[in-house]
């Protein structure tokens, strides 16, 4: 039975389901839940196509939603503009109200190559324009590429969960999947990878240095983002207040 307002998805019983699945199946469901009240999110990053590849397979026009924050490299946009091609994608891109190179002076950001405050950078050149297409298409589910194994905060998610910031499901397929699965997959259906991902980009942001960076052998692949801080979400995936939501 679908979810309504009146009757909410039991979220313990659909978990409880929901993890005996593969990620296909996963999105599979989530179609079959919600329609066309599904959207789903692309930073284009390193593994995109993986997700985007099984959406699309399910649902060929589902809105897929990507921000660009004025600091995208410029490997980013090629894959964008490539993926796009090839699936035919019906992508809605919402951009920072700020200009890139005016904020960095309005901020005091000294050098483009670096961001010394991250977290205000992340905020309104991120975060805003993705408020603002939640606020725009009003989806009831939404579906994002997050993994346990990526960082703490996402060890204790949930494959579907409610979003108080969003008012909404957020289905998150990935999630029991490791990045052998991941590749797996990716050689499986000849998906591309970023084009940085061969240079030793694991996990892909912004440009700046201090945001992204290619790791080492051996290191964490989400090591390269925001390196030698404690940062490790940009605040996508975590609620307004700053809690322990997703």
């Amino acid at each position: 039975m679908s979810a309504t307002l009146e009757q909410p998805l039991d979220l313990v019983a659909t978990n409880a389901v929901l993890e005996t699945y593969d990620p296909p199946q996963v999105v599979a469901w989530a179609v079959k839940e919600f329609g066309t009240d599904l959207v789903m999110s692309s930073s284009f990053g390193a593994e995109s196509a993986l997700l985007i590849h099984m959406a699309t397979q399910v649902m060929p026009d589902i809105r897929i939603i990507t921000v660009d924050t004025g600091y995208l490299f410029p490997e980013t946009h090629e894959f964008m503009e490539d993926l796009q091609h090839r699936f035919h994608l019906n992508l809605w891109r919402y951009h920072t109200k700020n200009d890139p190179i005016a904020y960095l002076k309005e901020a005091g950001e000294t050098e483009a190559t670096v961001r010394i405050d991250r977290d205000r950078c992340c905020e309104v050149n991120k975060n805003e324009p993705f408020d603002r297409a939640m606020q725009k298409h009003q989806p009831k589910a939404w579906l994002r590429g997050i993994r346990r194994d990526q960082s703490t905060t996402r060890q204790d998610r949930k494959i579907v969960e409610w979003s108080k910031r969003f008012s909404l499901y957020a289905v998150s397929p990935l999630l029991n999947w490791s990045s052998r699965e991941i590749y797996r997959y990716m050689k499986q259906h000849d998906l591309p990878f970023h084009p940085l991902y061969e240079k030793g980009y694991a996990s892909i942001g912004c440009n700046p240095t201090s945001c992204t960076r290619a790791i080492t052998i051996g290191e964490d692949p989400r090591a390269g983002r925001w390196a030698g801080t404690d940062k490790i979400e940009c605040g996508l995936h975590l609620e307004e207040e700053g809690g322990s939501g997703i």
